[in-house]
């Protein structure tokens, strides 16, 4: 129990930290409570990086692979389940322990309930039962059945007779009584080297049996070699949450000044971008907006002199062009009948070199272009700076109204320095190296004990096994007879040969035959015997200790409440901790060691040790949030907007932008230069001046067509790309000015809404702040409690050497003795079986092998015509 101990102690600390959320939820989470779920949930902690706790390697793998030998495992199984299909009697394995608590006593299984349960358990073992009956009944009755075939023969019957009747199918007779002998002797065969492959198994796995002791005990030693290492790396990892709360409270200024104005820069900054916001979210937008609306209204002030000046030069072109168009076709050439119709049809469309828009009387946009110039003069983007400068400045007047939680540092780092020699103070309370290093010692002496009994378990297994092949060797002198009896009387025997002439090789077969048959009856029972006993043995070990402990069915009978003792629910609690209420069951803490947890959580210490005490002593401190209770910031002074700005904002909202008449300019912009195109007015020109008698004609009207092209490439394509650019201009600042009243109106009311936050809600912002920070330093300590509470769950003090021991006692228990021994007497079990059809066949055939005294002789009679029978060893009396 010293190591037991030992080890509970050793993890009886991490309760501490275990326990530290619990309280933490108890204290701080009321105090918050209310405020955020009126307003928010607490800020995020930064994720402390405590590393990783030094990992054991353990060596054993607790996995058995039988290889080929195990088809012959499943089979036996397969016969045991016929043999036993009931499923584990739990049940009635707990009835049964519970009503003989105090000792098996005659008197009491004549009670009825005794009684059924004996009925249960019979029921239960009916297959081992029968078949333990019919070994027995072959037991008792084969010496028996064997005297009384002796005696038998020495009345010269049972075969006993040296003489053999003489039939024609003599010959089937023999070759099926050697074929069934073969057959038979064969099987036996297989048996054997079955029964001598279970035999060696067991001495090979006795060897790996050292193996899996040795690692396990490596194990062991590992675990207790570890856990101390983790332990001090755990209580070495407060250090880093203390490190990283005495970094924040340095840092105060910075941290709670960036978190108060994080909170108000929720409400500030989309009123701030909403004024700025002209064609994005930042200041530098807004100022680009005002420069493109001054470069826009430049561009529709000189787009439309341009145009006003253009337009009256292109109508000047057209209108000479057109006369000129109208001598050219005076001319009497176009008096020809055959030219006059296209002479008119060109005469027809001169009314199309004309101008289509008129510019001259759109309004100009001088008086909002000045007062843009006038808005630009104005440095908006400093103005609004200065306001992100003041509200930016938060952390440093936070810092210099915070110098009482500074100057408290000291105290602050003393009690934190407290709490972490507290801690340490506490792991030391517990002699955990020393029953370590003890438990050390012990495992050992215990591996050295272990060590001693090698050989006198290999010389124990070694006459196991001599015993074993002893009892194979019975059965090999059996099978040695009738091989060499099959030998002996196939090869020696002579069908032309009498039975009382056969030779002798022929009887010497016959007569191994027979001393086959003897030795049979001699050993048959005695093995039966010992099969019956193993199989009886063994196979109820198998079902009622190995597959249950395969299966975990073992662990729920040994946890059944009050089995153990009448008094105590737990007995594993009540021995390790003497508190049997606990919920600590022999199976839910095999199954956390299977999984590699933690020791600490597989024996549920936290059921054991109430530190509450300790931790409302040293790592929960209400101290802490008193001192920064205390913080008190004035925000009165910060303006995010001075009254410039707001001017300047107001100015460019009634700039003129709303006057301009942009229906009048679209109506202009939508129409063309001229009324037709002057290109396609051109080509159709052409193609009528070809149409015309080669001539000066013809030549003029090429002409004019090429001076109209000029006149579109000169002055209409300027025209057009001043339109395009007017038309751009004009939809911009007509997209601008549509909302920009409303949007400054909003901009402004944003704007003193979030002043109206930071001047008269500064107090409560920095009182949630102040909480929100305090939970901030706790949470690094919460994040230290878990982070050990699950290093203790999973890490440290990893327990899969206490289960790799049962797995380890069930392979070397089931796995390489009991399940080689069921198989060795399945072998064997079966080699006596066949014992039987054996002997008789054997007895049979030999009567054809041996050289009788006698034999039936048949003669033709001279007196009659039928065959004579002369029983005798001669022929008869030639007188007869």
């Amino acid at each position: 129990m010293l190591w037991t101990r030992g080890l509970v102690l050793l993890l009886c600390w991490g309760v501490t930290s275990g326990e530290l959320q619990a309280v933490e939820r108890d204290g701080a989470r009321d105090e918050v409570r209310s405020d955020s779920r009126r307003q928010r949930s607490p800020p995020p902690v930064e994720p402390l990086d405590f590393g990783f706790v030094p990992a054991a390697v353990y060596d054993t793998h607790a996995y058995y692979e039988p290889g080929t030998i195990g088809i012959l495992f499943h089979v036996v199984h397969a016969f045991l389940y016929i043999v036993q299909p009931n499923s584990f009697p739990k049940d009635l394995i707990v009835k049964v322990v519970q009503q003989n608590k105090g000792g098996v006593k005659v008197e009491e299984w004549r009670k009825p309930e005794n009684v059924v349960l004996l009925l249960q358990w019979i029921h239960y073992e009916s297959g081992f039962l029968i078949c333990a009956v019919v070994g027995i009944v072959f037991v008792v009755f084969t010496p028996i059945i064997a005297a009384c075939f002796c005696m038998c023969r020495c009345c010269d019957n049972c075969g006993g007779e040296m003489h053999q009747r003489q039939r024609k199918n003599a010959d089937c007779y023999r070759g099926f009584f050697t074929a069934s002998l073969f057959t038979t002797t064969v099987f036996i065969i297989l048996g054997v080297l079955v029964a001598y492959a279970a035999n060696h198994n067991i001495s090979s796995q006795i060897k790996n049996t050292r193996r899996l002791i040795n690692t396990n005990m490596r194990d062991l030693k590992t675990f207790a070699n570890n856990t101390p290492a983790q332990v001090e790396y755990l209580t070495a990892q407060y250090t880093t949450a203390k490190n990283k709360v005495l970094s924040d409270l340095d840092n105060i200024g910075p941290l709670l000044g960036a978190r108060i104005h994080s909170n108000l820069e929720k409400e500030v900054v989309p009123a701030l971008d909403a004024a700025l916001r002209m064609a994005g979210a930042k200041v530098e937008s807004a100022v680009k907006a005002m420069r493109e609306t001054k470069e826009a209204l430049e561009n529709v002030s000189s787009s439309l002199e341009t145009l006003q000046d253009g337009m009256g030069k292109l109508q000047a072109s057209l209108a000479g062009e057109r006369a000129s168009l109208s001598n050219t076709l005076s001319d009497p050439a176009c008096t020809n009948g055959a030219v006059s119709h296209t002479c008119n049809t060109i005469r027809s469309t001169l009314t199309q070199l004309g101008i289509n828009a008129d510019f001259s009387k759109l309004p100009d946009v001088s008086r909002a272009l000045a007062n843009v110039n006038t808005i630009l003069k104005v440095d908006l983007s400093n103005i609004v700076q200065k306001g992100y400068a003041s509200f930016n400045d938060t952390p440093t007047l936070v810092k210099d109204q915070t110098k009482n939680i500074v100057s408290a540092l000291p105290r602050v780092k003393g009690m934190l320095d407290k709490i972490g020699n507290e801690i340490m103070a506490f792991a030391k309370m517990f002699p955990v190296e020393a029953s370590l290093a003890n438990f050390t010692i012990f495992l050992n002496q215990q591996h050295k004990t272990i060590e001693s009994f090698y050989p006198q378990v290999d010389q124990m297994d070694f006459y196991r096994w001599i015993g074993c092949v002893a009892m194979l060797c019975a059965v090999v002198l059996v099978l040695a007879f009738n091989i060499l009896g099959l030998l002996c009387g196939t090869c020696g025997y002579d069908k032309q040969a009498t039975p009382t002439t056969r030779g002798c090789l022929s009887n010497t077969g016959g007569n191994l035959l027979m001393a086959g048959v003897g030795f049979s009856f001699i050993f048959a029972w005695v093995l039966m015997g010992l099969v019956t006993t193993m199989f009886v043995v063994g196979g109820n070990i198998e079902k009622l200790m190995c597959e249950p402990l395969s299966n975990r069915q073992l662990f729920k009978i040994i946890d059944t409440p009050f089995l153990v003792h009448p008094e105590k629910k737990n007995f594993l609690p009540a021995m390790l901790f003497q508190n049997p209420n606990i919920d600590l069951t022999l199976g839910a803490m095999y199954r956390e060691c299977y999984e590699n947890n933690g020791l600490y959580h597989a024996l549920q210490l936290e059921n054991i040790f109430n530190i509450n005490s300790f931790l409302n002593r040293t790592v929960y401190n209400k101290d802490l949030g008193k001192v920064l209770e205390g913080v008190k910031v004035d925000l009165k002074n910060v303006a995010l907007l001075e009254q410039v700005g707001r001017d300047n904002l107001m100015n460019f909202a009634n700039s003129g932008l709303g006057e301009i008449d942009y229906p009048a300019y679209l109506a202009e912009l939508n129409k063309g230069i001229t009324l037709v195109d002057l290109l396609t007015f051109c080509s159709d020109l052409e193609e009528q001046a070809d149409q015309l008698p080669r001539g000066a004609l013809e030549n003029a009207l090429k002409g004019h067509a090429s001076s109209i092209r000029t006149i579109h490439r000169e002055q209409v394509v300027p025209l057009e790309q001043a339109m395009s650019t007017l038309s751009q201009s004009i939809k911009l600042l007509q997209k601008t000015s549509s909302d920009l009243p409303v949007k400054v109106t909003n901009i402004l009311s944003a704007i003193d809404a979030a002043e109206y936050l930071i001047t008269n809600n500064a107090s409560y912002v920095v009182k949630q702040e102040a909480k929100g920070f305090v939970q901030t330093l706790v949470g690094y300590f919460q994040q230290y409690t878990n982070w050990v509470k699950n290093s203790l769950t999973a890490e440290v003090a990893q327990c899969k050497p206490i289960s790799n021991i049962v797995d380890s006692a069930e392979i070397v228990a089931c796995s390489f003795i009991i399940d080689s021994v069921n198989t060795f007497w399945f072998g064997l079990g079966g080699c006596c079986i066949l014992l039987i059809p054996s002997i008789i066949i054997s007895v049979k055939l030999s009567k054809y092998y041996r050289r009788m005294d006698t034999e039936d002789v048949f003669e033709d009679s001279s007196y009659n015509d039928t065959l004579n029978w002369f029983p005798r060893a001669s022929a008869p009396p030639s007188d007869w």
